[in-house]
């Protein structure tokens, strides 16, 4: 069969190595796979499916440093999950039978007990006798934290294959941010990431769950997978009728050819890549000692850091030689050897480093400060309508004062001109328009904090270069938000002030672990806008899909959505809005939200304020494009993601219902929440048209700089 495109130079600039234990682990997972069943009689797999496949030599390259019964036990675990895999698919969607998948799903968990005390029950087919098994020879020698993590990849591995069933019975293909996010869950690489743990370190609970070492693992799952993508694209995409892959998302979404979006997968790909490394190599030697990281400790995440970078070289390589793939051409008789014929562009080196050199150079050598003229705008796909609190105008006025009794407009960022161009009452008026007056005040309130917290870090530590004291002061934003009646400190600045007195007034009344919650929100906020000062300090553009992540942080989303949800009681579990579905409509919700304002804030950011975080620009550095293109591809990457939010909302949330077997209050709840939602969007469209801040007369006259003759002293707490 003639391959659909040619493979592309990928960068891989480690080689791979071979486990010496190789042979055992082929025979012993041979002989585990016939033990449970998986081979002759399942009506999947023969023993020549699973020698052609050679998930034993997988393993060698992937894991090639742990012992033998280890890389046994690992190759084990990849027998029974592409087992898994090809089980589900002969099973549930080549049928498709939802009904039957999710019910062969829903019982999976039951075989992974944190307590391995607790009972488990009887095996009913080769997936769950395998999945018993595995978990019984593994988790005693972790932790249980590492145990919690790990099932919860499982988990997710296993439940978002509902997703892509869904997709394959409406015909539907995801649009490309929500591809790589659910790509993440179903292709299974941060479950891989798990059992690199295994074969090497843990990584310490203190870390698990910070910034730089989920990156770690999300750059190392996202090139996994589109690697995975490029090669299984023929078998996927041509023999499986599968629409769940990268290059068809991105033939789609850009109406190109086949072998345009390959090369396009291609490079995000090596841009996922040189993001691992760079946060290899700066936030995580930063993270080990912010948070005083024993030497133990810091030799436990480099041994896991190499362990992922083995992991992409040795599943490239194996990729070259399997029979699962197409690879016509490109397989080569030992690591890095050149091979001959076609598809040798892979293995072309000198041609690979060059690109990927030049592509590494265009992150860092965007000139500021552009003329850019006046910010063009795309067409707006907004299907919900404008609502508008009465209470409007009185929370301008009241809006000010606070403001001003904060300190907010004596500190050199803002005054009533800067404050009134915001119109932050307009915002609030559109996000709740059934608020009480009161209410209406609170939110306009947070909105101010959040904004002036948002122009006060890059104009005071930015333009001093203070990142040091950015983490010092987003230490003390933090502690100003006590869960439990703790001490907070005196307030230095109009940010500590505000923020301890809206604190107070939106936790009264709270739970502990309501606040906590509320706090992490904000904290991912704050925490997110010193991420910003890092970038700007290095005049680095960020990696595509790093941004649009972080964008969703730096923006305040976990802070709105938690002030949304505290409106619907208790009726909605909360599992239900950790759910797939609930999470894919926020963060389309937010996606929405977030690139609306970078297309609106173009000319403000680009031209006036030399800033790097917007998606236009992004888009621009990554393809190489003039302005109108990458507003074009902004602005189809918005509206595919509104069309996502209202597919989810009409065809998602209603299964989820009854899945959740939820009753009446709690489904009118969430008929409230996404209401709440699309007022959200609504009155953010609104605002963005309508306020000064963003307009090219109004930046004319007051560009975002010090207010006049009255430069902010520096944010340094005393004491």
């Amino acid at each position: 069969m003639t391959q659909p495109f040619e493979l592309p130079h990928f960068y891989m600039p480690y080689p791979a190595r071979l486990n010496p234990h190789v042979d055992e682990a082929r025979a012993h997972s041979t002989g585990w796979a016939r033990e449970m069943g998986m081979l002759e009689g399942s009506g999947i797999w023969e023993q020549a499916d699973l020698d052609a496949h050679d998930y034993g030599l997988l393993c060698a390259y992937t894991h090639p440093d742990c012992d033998g019964s280890a890389l046994s036990l690992i190759t084990d675990w990849y027998v029974w999950v592409f087992f898994f895999d090809d089980h589900f698919l002969d099973m549930f969607k080549r049928t498709p039978d939802r009904a039957a998948g999710k019910a062969h799903l829903d019982r999976l968990p039951l075989f992974m007990p944190l307590d391995l005390s607790a009972p488990v029950p009887e095996p009913q087919n080769p997936v769950e006798a395998g999945l018993a098994d595995l978990w019984a020879r593994t988790v005693p020698s972790m932790s249980t934290d590492w145990r919690r993590r790990f099932a919860v990849a499982t988990e997710h591995l296993l439940n978002e294959s509902m997703w892509e069933l869904s997709n394959i019975n409406e015909g539907r293909i995801a649009n490309p941010v929500e591809y790589i996010e659910m790509r993440r869950k179903v292709g299974g690489a941060p479950w891989s990431a798990g059992l690199v743990e295994y074969a090497t370190a843990e990584v310490p609970e203190s870390v698990a769950g910070s910034r730089p070492l989920r990156v770690l693992m999300e750059t190392f799952s996202d090139a996994v997978h589109l690697r995975n993508d490029l090669f299984s694209y023929q078998r996927e995409v041509e023999d499986e009728g599968e629409n769940s892959n990268g290059v068809l998302v991105l033939e789609t979404f850009f109406g190109c050819t086949t072998q345009e979006a390959a090369d396009t997968v291609n490079d995000i790909l090596t841009s996922r890549l040189h993001q691992f490394e760079h946060t290899a190599l700066t936030e995580v030697p930063a993270l080990a000692l912010d948070r005083g990281l024993s030497a133990g400790e810091v030799a436990a995440v480099a041994a896991y850091t190499k362990g992922l970078q083995d992991w992409q070289s040795g599943g490239h390589e194996w990729h070259l030689r399997s029979s699962r793939y197409m690879n016509e051409g490109a397989r080569s008789a030992a690591p890095w050897q050149s091979p001959t014929g076609p598809g040798t562009s892979a293995a072309d080196i000198g041609a690979l480093l060059a690109s990927a050199a030049a592509e590494r150079l265009r992150a860092y050598s965007h000139v500021p400060h552009q003329k850019v003229g006046p910010s063009l705008l795309p067409d707006f796909h907004m299907p919900f309508e404008l609502e508008l609190s009465p209470h409007l105008d009185g929370a301008r006025d009241r809006l000010t004062g606070w403001t001003h009794r904060m300190g907010m407009l004596e500190e050199g960022v803002w005054d009533e001109d800067k404050l009134a161009a915001a119109d932050l009452p307009l915002c609030a008026a559109g996000l709740d328009p059934d608020a009480t007056a009161e209410a209406l005040d609170l939110s306009s309130q947070w909105l101010a904090w959040g904004t002036y917290g948002d122009d006060y870090y890059p104009l005071v530590f930015g333009h001093r270069r203070a990142l040091a004291a950015a983490r010092l002061a987003t230490q003390r934003l933090s502690a100003c938000m006590p869960v439990a009646g703790e001490a907070v400190p005196v307030p230095a600045n109009a940010m500590e002030r505000g923020l301890i007195e809206l604190w107070a007034r939106t936790t009264a009344g709270m739970t502990p672990e309501a606040r906590g919650t509320l706090k992490d929100a904000v904290n991912v906020m704050t925490e997110s806008w010193v991420w910003e000062l890092s970038n700007q300090l290095q005049n680095r553009v960020p990696d595509p899909v790093d941004y649009l992540e972080m964008r969703r942080a730096t923006f305040g989303s976990d802070l709105t959505l938690s002030l949304c949800r505290m409106g619907h009681g208790p009726a909605v579990p909360p599992e239900v809005y950790r759910s797939g579905p609930v999470r894919s409509l926020e963060n389309a919700a937010i996606d929405y939200a977030c690139l609306l304002n970078d297309v609106f804030s173009y000319q403000k950011e680009i031209e006036y304020e030399g800033e790097i975080h917007n998606a236009v620009l992004v888009v621009q550095n990554f393809f190489g494009c003039d302005y109108p293109t990458g507003l074009r591809v902004v602005g189809d990457l918005m509206n595919q993601r509104m069309q996502q939010f209202e597919h989810v909302a009409a065809h998602e949330l209603p299964v989820l219902y009854d899945d959740f077997d939820l009753s009446e209050e709690a489904r009118e709840a969430m008929r409230g929440y996404v209401a709440d939602l699309q007022n959200w969007m609504a009155g953010i469209l609104n605002w963005h048209r309508e306020v000064d801040r963003y307009k090219s007369a109004y930046l004319a006259r007051r560009a975002h700089s010090f207010v006049p003759d009255r430069p902010p002293a520096p944010a340094l707490p005393v004491g």
